[in-house]
């Protein structure tokens, strides 16, 4: 049997500990995560394709080389089943916080699946902690001069706020 590969995909604007929570988690399932930043989620985003790349990276970087090692982070802008079939992965890693989540992301599955019949969405619950943390909440957050520091990296968090003080001065 080879190696088990999974992709978890998102626009990662920003990376929130939810987010850092569930790449960690999905090491425990498979033996590669590639973590696919999408390029252009048909949403505007806070940050461009490669801050937020760098952000993830940053991030992982924490989790210490033993796990990071194992991590990849990927820039995609094509069908998520596509891009998934490309890495050599066979399992789709999305994080659930609430029922509201649950609906969409069984939709999806089950387009991914009709689409790509081989390949697995695994869901995971996001834990208690960071069951309420989404990348929008933080960035209204920080934009309103709140503390984000429980809810992204110190890292991110220095981003958010020097992003927002340039877009004040703008």
């Amino acid at each position: 049997m080879g190696q088990r590969i999974g992709v978890y995909p998102g626009t990662f604007d920003p990376v929130t500990n939810g987010h850092m929570d569930i790449i960690a988690r999905a090491t425990r399932i498979v033996d590669r995560l590639v973590v696919g930043v999408v390029v252009n989620g048909g949403i505007n985003t806070l940050f461009d394709l490669n801050e937020r790349m760098e952000m993830v990276q940053a991030d992982i970087k924490s989790l210490g080389s033993k796990m990071a090692d194992r991590i990849e982070v990927r820039a995609f802008d094509n069908l998520l089943v596509e891009f998934v079939t490309d890495v050599g992965a066979t399992q789709i890693v999305r994080g659930l916080r609430a029922v509201s989540d649950f609906e969409y992301e069984f939709q999806m599955a089950g387009m991914n699946a009709r689409i790509s019949p081989k390949l697995e969405t695994v869901f995971l619950m996001a834990s208690e902690s960071n069951q309420f943390i989404s990348s929008r909440f933080v960035k209204e957050i920080g934009r309103l001069g709140g503390d984000i520091s429980h809810f992204a990296s110190q890292n991110v968090s220095n981003q958010l706020v020097a992003r927002f003080a340039q877009n004040e001065s703008d």
